[in-house]
C-alpha cells in the first residue's frame, strides 16, 4: 500500500537529524528496493542505510512514532520474497559490514549483519577456519541474511543450517530496546526471565509458550533435520533438536536460535557471533552421469554409503543451459555425453592417495549397484573449483531463459528424507505433467533437497492459478513424506501461506503466538511466516504488467524486444559480488544498489512499466542510475542470466538524447576517430603540446568537463598505417591482417609496429586494414547508435575482401575488434557478412596462442625480455567478457614467463569515463578495489 508523500517526508525529516547514516525516500531508490531475487515487487516506504547500532535503534523508534513497518535487508538475494515489503528498508550491506572480532583459538567470529560471506571466508582462510553453511550465493549473501533465512548449502550433510552455528545475536526489539541472546543455563535463563523490562517479559512469555505447547511442538515438528518452515520453537526444547550439528553448550538454551530463520519478523539483529568449523582437508570430486533423473535420485542413497561430504545434482536442463552460455561453455569439460542428470560427489581427505581410494570405492559401489554410466574425476584444485563454480551459478543459468514462461521459485526449497527423494520427485513430476508444466531441477541430493523450478507465465491469471495448484500439490506430497516446504531459502511470501496446512493448526497457532510475543504491533517484516498474503499477489511481472513502447536502434528480437531483455534480470544479485570478477565495477567502488546491473535493470523495467511516472525513463534521476555503468560487458558473461547492461545503456542513451540533446563533450569523445585521422605530423605535435599545458587542460575541464589532472592520449606524428606502408613485408607465408583501430593507429602506433614485426618474423605475410574502417566503438560508448551503425555499414565493405579471402583479422585493442562479434550483430541483423567477419576476427594473443598450439610457430625463437621471469596479466574488461584470457595466458607463457592473472575488475579508465571530471573519485576507487593493490603487492 502506497503511503501519502507527506507521511513519507515526515518520517524522513524526523529520522535524518538523528542518525549518521543515510535516509532516502525518492521514488527511484524506493523502486530499487522493491524487488529481490524472487518473483515479487513491493515499493519500499523509505530506505535507511545505517552506520551504527544507534542508527538502527533510532530508525525503530521513529518508525514507531509514524506507525511504519520495518524490513531488515542484506544482499536482497532472497528467493521467496522476504526481503521486499511496503516498509522502511534497513540496508545493512552499505556500511554495517565489518568483521568485529576473530577468535582463532576458540573458533568464533563476531560480525555485523551486512558482511558478505565470501569476504569473511577470505579473512578466515589463512587461519584454517570457515563458516560451515556455504550457500551458492556466497559472493553476495550477507551474514545477516544467512541468519534470517537459516541458510545452508552444498555441505549441509556435514554442517547443517546456520541455526546450528549461531552462538549469540545482539540487536533491538520491537520497542527499540536492546537485546543480547546467547547460551544460558537454566539458572541464567530464569534470571533473564526475572528482569523487570521488555527482555524479562520476552523470556517469561516464550518460556510459557514452549512449556504449554511442548507436546504439540514435539508431535508436529518435522523430524527431517533440514526443516526450515515456520519458527524454530523446537530449539528451545533441548536434545535432540537443539544439538543437531551444533556447538550448543550442554544444558543450555539459546534464544538466538529462535531468530535464525525468522526472516526479520521478530527482531532486528546488529551483531552476530558464530561458531566456526575447521576448513576441510583437500577435496576431490566424482561426477556421476545418469540417463534419467529418477536413476540419479535413487543412486544418492547408494552414494551416501561412501560418506561423501556433499552430493549435488545438476540436471540436463541446467547442463544444456551452461553449454549454451558464453560464460560457462568452456567450463563444461567435466560432462560427458548428454546426461539427464549428474551427481557431483565430493570427498575430503589428507592425502591424494586417500582421495583416489575414495573415488575408487565410489566407482566400485556404483558398478556393483549398476548405477551411473560414467564417473568423471576432478582431482586438482582448478578442476574442483571449475565444477563448483558452474554448480554455484546453475540457478541463474536456468533463470535467464527467454520467453514468457520463466522458471519460478515457489516450490524450489522443499526437502524430504533422502530415502524418499526419488518418490517425491516422481510424484511431483506427475503433478507437473498434469498441469503441462516443465521444470528445471538441481541442488542438494544428499540432503533430500531439490530446487525444482516450474516454468510459469506469471503475466496471466491462468499461469498464477497453475502455480498455486502446483504449490498446494507439492506441499501435500512433502507432508506425506515427512518433509518441509522450506529448507534453506526461507518461507517468504512464496511459502508462508502454506505453513498452516504444513504445520497443522496447533503448531501454526504456536507460531502466531511467538510472533505476537516478540512483535505485538506486527511491525517487523509483516506478512511473512505467519498471516501471509496470497502467493499470487504482488507479482513483479503479473497480469497487470505492461511496458511503454521504446524505439530501438539495436535488434532485440532474440530477447523478446528491449523490455524482454530488461526482464531477463531475475534479481539473483550476482552483480553485487565484491571479491572476484569484472561485473559492476561501479558497485564495487560505491556499494550502492543503483550501481549494480540489477539496480539498473530494475530502474529501466519500472520506468518502462510506468511505475515511476510518465517521464521517468528519460529523467535526470534515471541518468544518475545509468551514468556509472562503464559498459565493461562483465554482466554479459558473469551474470548467470547474461544480462547485457552495456548494450542496454547504449540503447537507453539514444532515448535520453532524443529528449535532452547530445552534449558537447559527448560529441567530442564520439568524434575521436575522425579527429585522430586529421591529427598527424606537425598538427599532432602541436595538439600534444597544447594538451600538456596546464592552462589548456583547465580550460578543457571548464568547457568540456575533462579532468585537468588526466592527460589525454597523445597523437602520433606518424600513424601506424603510414609507417607500415614505408616498410618491406614478406609476401610468402600464410596471410594475416592487422586491424588498424584508432587507438593503435593514431595514439600508440608502437604497439601495431611491434605486432607487425613479430608476425613478419614468425613467417606470416602481414597486411593492415585501411585506417578508416572504424568499428564505431566510440559512438557506441556514447549512445550514438545510428552513427555507429552507419560506420559499421561503411567499414564492413572495406573489410570484406579479407573475409572473402578467409584471412584472419587480428586486433590489438579488444573493445574494437570484439565489436565485430558483439554489437555489429545487433546493429546489422540478418547480414551474413557480419557472422563471417566475426568468425575470422580475434585478438592478437588468441591468434598467437592458436598458431603456436597448431605448430605453425615452431621456428620462432622465444625468449623473455630484460630478464623478467614473472608477468602479471590484467585482462581488458571486454576481452574477459567476450573472449576470455584463454589466449593471453599461453601466449605470454611461450617466451617462458610465469603468468599470473590478476582477478580484477575495471582499471577505472573505461574509454572516456576516467577522463570525465565528475567520475574521478569513482574511477580511482575502481582501480584501487583490487587491481592496484595486486600490482603494488607484486613489486
Amino acid at each position: 500500500m502506497e503511503l501519502p508523500p507527506d507521511a513519507i517526508r515526515a518520517f524522513v525529516t524526523d529520522l535524518s537529524g538523528r542518525i549518521q547514516g543515510d535516509v532516502r525516500a525518492d521514488a527511484m531508490t524506493r523502486a530499487l528496493y522493491a524487488t529481490d531475487g524472487s518473483m515479487y515487487q513491493k515499493m519500499a516506504v523509505a530506505v535507511v542505510l545505517p552506520k551504527t547500532d544507534a542508527d538502527v535503534q533510532a530508525t525503530i523508534e521513529t518508525a514507531i512514532v509514524h506507525d511504519l513497518p520495518i524490513l531488515p535487508r542484506g544482499g536482497g538475494s532472497s528467493l521467496a520474497g522476504q526481503t521486499v515489503s511496503h516498509a522502511v528498508v534497513l540496508d545493512f550491506s552499505r556500511y554495517m559490514n565489518a568483521i568485529l572480532e576473530v577468535d582463532a583459538e576458540r573458533g568464533r567470529v563476531r560480525v555485523q549483519p551486512g558482511l558478505v560471506l565470501d569476504r569473511l571466508t577470505a579473512e578466515l582462510r589463512p587461519l584454517g577456519w570457515m563458516v560451515g553453511p556455504d550457500p551458492a550465493s556466497s559472493s553476495r549473501a550477507t551474514l545477516g541474511g544467512m541468519v534470517g533465512n537459516n541458510a545452508t548449502g552444498t555441505h549441509s550433510i556435514a554442517y547443517g543450517n546456520t541455526i546450528h552455528h549461531v552462538r549469540s545475536l545482539s540487536g533491538y526489539l520491537d520497542d527499540g530496546s536492546p537485546f543480547h541472546f546467547h547460551p544460558l543455563s537454566e539458572e541464567e535463563w530464569q534470571s533473564e526471565a526475572a528482569r523487570p523490562d521488555r527482555t524479562g517479559d520476552l523470556y517469561r512469555a516464550v518460556d510459557a509458550l514452549v512449556e504449554q505447547q511442548r507436546e504439540v511442538i514435539i508431535r508436529d515438528t518435522s523430524k527431517h533435520w533440514r526443516r526450515n518452515s515456520g519458527y524454530r520453537l523446537e530449539h528451545l526444547l533441548g536434545p535432540p533438536f537443539a544439538t543437531e550439528y551444533g556447538h550448543e553448550d550442554a544444558g543450555t538454551r539459546n534464544m538466538a536460535r529462535i531468530l535464525a530463520g525468522s526472516e526479520g519478523t521478530l527482531a532486528i539483529t546488529t551483531e552476530i557471533e558464530l561458531d566456526l568449523v575447521r576448513r576441510p582437508a583437500p577435496v576431490v570430486l566424482g561426477v556421476v552421469h545418469y540417463h534419467s533423473m529418477d536413476a540419479s535420485l535413487r543412486s544418492a542413497v547408494t552414494i551416501l554409503g561412501e560418506q561423501p561430504s556433499a552430493i549435488e545434482l545438476f540436471d540436463g536442463v541446467a547442463i544444456r543451459a551452461a553449454r549454451a552460455s558464453k560464460g560457462f561453455a568452456d567450463k563444461m569439460a567435466w560432462v560427458e555425453g548428454d546426461p539427464e542428470a549428474v551427481l557431483i560427489v565430493e570427498f575430503s581427505g589428507e592425502t591424494m592417495a586417500e582421495l583416489e581410494a575414495k573415488l575408487d570405492a565410489l566407482e566400485t559401489r556404483l558398478a556393483a549397484a549398476e548405477e551411473g554410466y560414467a564417473v568423471v574425476r576432478a582431482t586438482t584444485p582448478a578442476q574442483v573449483a571449475q565444477v563448483w563454480g558452474v554448480r554455484k551459478e546453475g540457478l541463474g543459468l536456468i533463470m535467464g531463459v527467454k520467453g514468457v514462461r520463466k522458471p519460478i521459485a515457489f516450490i524450489e526449497d522443499a526437502s524430504v528424507p533422502v530415502e524418499h527423494l526419488a518418490d517425491y520427485i516422481a510424484g511431483l513430476q506427475a503433478l507437473l505433467d498434469r498441469h503441462q508444466t516443465p521444470a528445471a531441477i538441481y541442488a542438494h541430493a544428499s540432503a533430500g533437497t531439490l530446487h525444482v523450478r516450474p516454468f510459469i507465465d506469471t503475466k496471466t491469471h491462468a499461469g498464477l492459478d497453475t502455480m498455486e495448484a502446483i504449490a498446494i500439490g507439492s506441499m501435500e506430497l512433502v507432508r506425506g513424506f515427512g518433509g518441509t516446504v522450506s529448507s534453506e531459502h526461507g518461507d517468504g511470501q512464496a511459502r508462508s501461506w502454506l505453513n498452516q496446512g504444513l504445520l497443522g493448526d496447533e503448531l501454526y497457532q504456536a507460531n502466531r503466538e511467538l510472533k505476537a510475543i516478540f512483535d505485538p504491533s506486527d511491525r517487523f517484516n509483516p506478512g511473512n511466516i505467519v498471516e501471509a498474503p496470497s502467493m499470487k499477489a504482488d507479482q513483479r511481472l503479473g497480469p497487470d504488467y505492461t511496458t511503454l513502447p521504446i524505439l530501438t536502434e539495436f535488434d532485440w528480437s532474440a530477447d523478446g524486444g528491449f523490455a524482454g531483455a530488461v526482464e531477463m534480470c531475475n534479481g539473483n544479485g550476482a552483480c553485487r559480488k565484491l571479491e572476484s570478477g569484472v561485473m559492476c565495477p561501479s558497485y564495487m567502488a560505491t556499494r550502492e544498489e543503483e550501481h549494480t546491473t540489477r539496480g539498473r535493470a530494475n530502474a529501466l523495467r519500472m520506468a518502462m512499466s510506468g511505475a515511476l511516472g510518465p517521464d521517468a525513463l528519460t529523467s535526470e534521476r534515471m541518468y544518475e542510475v545509468m551514468d556509472l555503468c562503464v559498459a565493461c560487458k562483465g554482466c554479459k558473461t558473469e551474470c548467470p542470466s547474461n544480462v547485457d547492461m552495456g548494450r542496454m545503456k547504449t540503447e537507453w542513451l539514444g532515448t535520453y538524447y532524443a529528449k535532452h540533446g547530445v552534449s558537447l563533450r559527448t560529441r567530442f569523445f564520439a568524434s575521436a576517430p575522425a579527429v585522430a585521422r586529421l591529427t598527424k605530423g606537425v598538427r599532432a605535435r602541436f595538439v600534444n603540446w597544447v594538451n600538456r599545458q596546464p592552462a589548456a587542460r583547465k580550460a578543457m575541464e571548464k568547457t568540456l568537463g575533462i579532468a585537468a589532472d588526466r592527460e589525454l592520449p597523445p597523437f602520433a606524428p606518424q600513424p601506424f598505417t603510414d609507417w607500415f606502408a614505408t616498410q618491406t613485408w614478406r609476401t610468402d607465408g600464410p596471410p594475416v591482417v592487422i586491424y588498424a583501430d584508432t587507438f593503435t593507429n593514431h595514439n600508440h602506433p608502437e604497439i601495431g609496429q611491434a605486432a607487425a614485426r613479430f608476425l613478419h618474423r614468425a613467417g606470416y605475410a602481414v597486411q593492415v586494414t585501411t585506417p578508416d574502417a572504424c568499428c564505431g566503438r566510440p559512438q557506441l560508448s556514447k549512445g550514438l547508435v545510428a552513427q555507429a551503425k552507419a560506420l559499421a555499414k561503411q567499414s564492413i565493405e572495406k573489410l570484406m575482401p579479407y573475409v572473402d579471402a578467409g584471412v584472419p583479422i587480428v586486433g590489438l585493442e579488444p573493445s574494437c575488434i570484439l565489436t565485430f562479434r558483439d554489437e555489429w550483430k545487433a546493429m546489422l541483423p540478418g547480414d551474413e557478412r557480419v557472422d563471417r567477419l566475426a568468425s575470422l576476427s580475434m585478438l592478437f594473443e588468441d591468434f598467437v596462442a592458436r598458431e603456436a598450439a597448431a605448430g605453425r610457430m615452431d621456428g620462432v625463437e622465444w625468449k623473455p625480455i630484460g630478464g623478467v621471469s614473472r608477468v602479471l596479466l590484467h585482462g581488458h574488461c571486454h576481452q574477459k567478457a567476450l573472449a576470455g584470457t584463454v589466449g593471453s595466458m599461453p601466449a605470454l607463457a611461450l617466451p617462458g614467463y610465469a603468468v599470473e592473472l590478476i582477478d580484477s575488475s575495471c582499471c577505472g579508465m573505461a574509454g572516456s569515463f576516467g577522463y570525465e571530471v565528475e567520475h574521478q573519485e569513482v574511477s580511482k576507487a575502481m582501480a584501487e578495489h583490487r587491481l592496484l593493490p595486486a600490482v603494488r603487492a607484486a613489486q
